[in-house]
């Protein structure tokens, strides 16, 4: 039987899922890794990686399957210094390291539209540290390993590297020693093959083509197989995370929306909000979801209207370093402050997909549900009729299926990146909206708030209400 190692690089952990052309998975391996957190430090040992990788593909790899190749993902951000092997010089600054606070606004200063905790901030701060090296993303380390030489990075993760994606290039005022770049090549690419070295530490036969990867971000789009033109993925984790499929990059003047290349060349825009299942962990620890949401059936729509913000600050669908949390109204008991919560992610939600409505982005795709949150059948059924438009629930979303459809794709079993994950996603369920009107009022209040507190463009405001008047589906 043939079939495709994923291998995702968590904060957490290692996972490695070994999956057949049609989604079987044939073998799985867990590691858990541990990190270093201090105030707005945060560092892994690089060393620990290529260990837990180890163990987890001796796992993943069952006796009897061809492998027919590889692909890992990272988290987005995470960088590191090499030496022109490969070999680790400094610590791993993690996806959310928040030390480069000055680097950052010198980047943004020299015209650079990057984030504090982006990599380009970090690779200059870990030279400032460590003295020159070569910058390097958290799966280069691994595939490195894997073909037995240093490799070049994939667009993917130099993105927040400010590499240029639609030029293919590095840009000329990065502020980093000459050297230090590495070359990109697009995410699909093959980097060389497993060498004996690395076979033997791996249990992955010597040969095995290892292709570039995408971030574990990009990398759960795929798995959720929304690749298509105007296809999108919501993940609803502790935030939210919006990702589609277009044709053409999606032009945001405010920077909330990025996109990322495709591997076939297309796009893949995006924006991550602050809002998310986060705030119910925080406001009931310890409580049983499925109990609460049966509790919550009865508050349709809440007492409350709810903009519930995980940490302070708002980075889509609009962008303001100052937002809190709003609550609008008094929930009556706890079952009805649940409900608010609930609803007041979907209204966010569907508040996202009227931003990237209106900045043009096609949208008469399907729109799958992912994250942790999907595991929740009343919360999915109630964002389907806050959003108004059908969803679907897909069996298997981790990242590392991801990477086994990017290299099925790469090592050319697939046409297209869409084909490889249309053949081994399996949806688990669909849903259809049926309460869209009932919750009309509460997100037209919330819009109106969020307008009149300064947060939401006017123009932007104006049209999430000519959306809901119109009552649109996918439109």
């Amino acid at each position: 039987m043939e079939s495709w190692l994923g291998i995702d690089l968590g904060t957490q952990g290692v996972r490695a899922l070994l999956v057949a052309g049609d989604g079987t998975v044939l073998g799985s391996g867990t590691v858990p890794l541990a990190g270093r957190r201090d105030g707005v430090r945060h560092e892994q040992d690089p060393g620990q990686w290529w260990d837990a990788v180890c163990v987890a593909s001796r796992q993943a790899v069952s006796a009897g399957v061809r492998i027919c190749g590889l692909a890992v993902c990272g988290t987005s951000g995470t960088v590191l210094l090499t030496d022109t092997s490969g070999e680790p010089v400094s610590p791993a600054l993690m996806y959310d390291d928040g030390r480069a606070g000055e680097q950052g606004a010198s980047a943004r200063a020299a015209g650079l539209r990057v984030q504090d905790t982006w990599a380009l901030p970090k690779a200059r701060w870990l030279v400032e540290a460590y003295g020159p090296g070569r910058l390097t993303h958290q799966p280069d380390v691994i595939t490195a390993r894997f073909v037995g030489r240093a490799v070049p990075t994939d667009s993917s993760h130099a993105l927040k590297t400010a590499y240029d994606v639609e030029r293919d290039a590095w840009p000329d005022i990065l502020g980093l020693p000459e050297g230090a770049l590495p070359d990109v090549v697009r995410p699909g690419t093959r980097l060389g093959e497993v060498c004996v070295a690395a076979a033997e530490a791996t249990g992955i036969p010597a040969g095995t083509p290892v292709i570039a990867g995408m971030t574990d971000g990009c990398a759960a789009q795929i798995a959720s197989g929304a690749l298509r033109e105007g296809s999108w993925n919501s993940v609803l984790g502790t935030t939210l995370v919006l990702k589609g499929a277009t044709s053409r990059p999606v032009r945001d003047p405010t920077g909330v929306v990025y996109n990322h290349r495709a591997p076939d060349g297309g796009w893949l825009p995006g924006g991550a909000s602050s809002v998310g299942a986060g705030v119910l962990t925080a406001a009931f620890s310890g409580a049983d979801p499925a109990a609460m949401d049966a509790t919550a059936a009865a508050f349709e729509p809440s007492g409350a209207v709810a903009y519930p913000l995980v940490s302070p600050g708002e980075r889509f669908p609009f962008l303001a370093p100052d937002a809190t949390a709003v609550v609008l109204g008094e929930p009556s008991c706890d079952a009805d402050l649940w409900a608010a919560l609930l609803q007041g992610v979907a209204f966010a939600e569907r508040l996202c997909l009227d931003y990237l409505h209106y900045l043009g982005a096609p949208l008469d795709g399907p729109l799958t549900f992912t994250g942790g949150a999907a595991r929740s059948p009343y919360w999915n059924q109630l964002r389907a009729d806050i959003l108004g438009r059908p969803a679907r629930v897909p069996e298997q979303t981790e990242p590392a299926l991801g990477m086994a459809a990017l290299a099925a794709y790469g090592t050319g079993a697939a046409e297209s990146p869409a084909d490889a994950a249309e053949r081994m996603v399996r949806v688990r369920t669909e849903l259809e909206p049926s309460r869209t009107v009932r919750f009309a009022g509460p997100y037209a209040r919330l819009v109106d708030e969020l307008e009149a507190r300064g947060w939401l463009p006017s123009p932007v405001a104006a049209h999430a209400r000519a959306r809901l008047n119109l009552d649109t589906a996918g439109s």
